[in-house]
């Protein structure tokens, strides 16, 4: 069991130093040769059709005809094959040129399906010329972080101790940022375009007596695809990369364990439009 926490801890620790191949332009692949052998099969049966086994000089005719047709069809399924592929090729170069000049519905499709498998509900919201407005859902801490942590006995074995508020309070903290910065790094990857990102990061709290979404914002930061270069991800850790790599950023801790509470939004009416545009309920039901 000590075991098992230690490694939910590590875990936590290392949300952000997951990395992402950067989209390449794609490229419609070769097609499948024709099958000379089976084209040649079908003439051979044709022109031999009727001509006796001791005729060679007929049958060796035939078999020249069948052969100069096999080139003619082969050549001919070739050429319709290049031609779909060539088809194919122009499409994928208008998809890719479109997702590559951040056209928005290409930027938000493309960023829909690489979030899809995230372990926090995440959703591309809007795309304004270079810069996307993303949406990140996380946890309570009492969900995201377990209730206690390993340590060790005086003989040097694993154990397990009560978390205390202010280690609680710290590991979300990580959670939270290792959350943003793994969005991050995944939409800039797969949408080359991209220059910037705004993240809100909102907590799922469940419902309010009238059943509407409970979930207050705790974060909002801009990031910019140039502040995350040459960032040392397997030596820094979540909260250090995100308060030298975000250039605006929005959070409020309370309390002797400095907590992440949720934002008061009645100055910062784009942020509160930006929660108002998604589909809570559909974010929710994501995660």
């Amino acid at each position: 069991m000590a075991q098992q926490l230690a490694d939910a801890f590590l875990r936590i620790l290392n949300l952000h130093r997951v990395d992402f191949p950067n989209a390449q332009r794609p490229i419609a692949p070769e097609p499948n040769p024709p099958d000379r052998a089976a084209i040649y099969r079908h003439y051979e049966q044709h022109t031999l059709a009727g001509v006796g086994v001791f005729k060679r000089a007929e049958r060796a005719s035939a078999k020249q005809q069948a052969a100069a047709w096999t080139e003619a069809e082969a050549a001919r399924q070739w050429a319709v094959l290049k031609s779909q592929q060539a088809h194919w090729q122009q499409e994928l170069d208008r998809q890719w040129q479109a997702l590559v000049s951040n056209d928005p519905d290409s930027v938000l499709r493309t960023l829909a399906e690489a979030f899809e498998d995230n372990e926090a509900a995440s959703a591309a919201v809007g795309v304004d010329a270079d810069e996307v407005s993303l949406v990140v859902l996380v946890p309570p801490a009492s969900q995201a972080i377990p209730e206690q942590m390993p340590g060790r006995t005086a003989a040097g074995n694993l154990s397990m101790k009560k978390i205390t508020q202010t280690d609680k309070a710290d590991f979300f903290k990580q959670f939270v940022c290792g959350q943003v910065l793994v969005t991050l790094r995944e939409a800039f990857a797969v949408a080359p375009g991209l220059r910037a990102a705004r993240v809100i990061v909102l907590r799922n709290d469940g419902h309010d007596p009238y059943g509407r979404p409970n979930m207050p914002c705790l974060l909002a930061v801009s990031v910019t695809r140039r502040a995350l270069e040459g960032v040392r991800w397997h030596d820094a850790d979540a909260i250090d990369i995100l308060n030298a790599a975000a250039h605006e950023t929005l959070m409020a801790q309370k309390g002797r364990s400095k907590e992440l509470s949720p934002l008061d939004l009645t100055d910062e009416p784009d942020i509160a439009a930006l929660i108002a545009s998604v589909d809570l309920e559909e974010l929710g039901a994501s995660t």
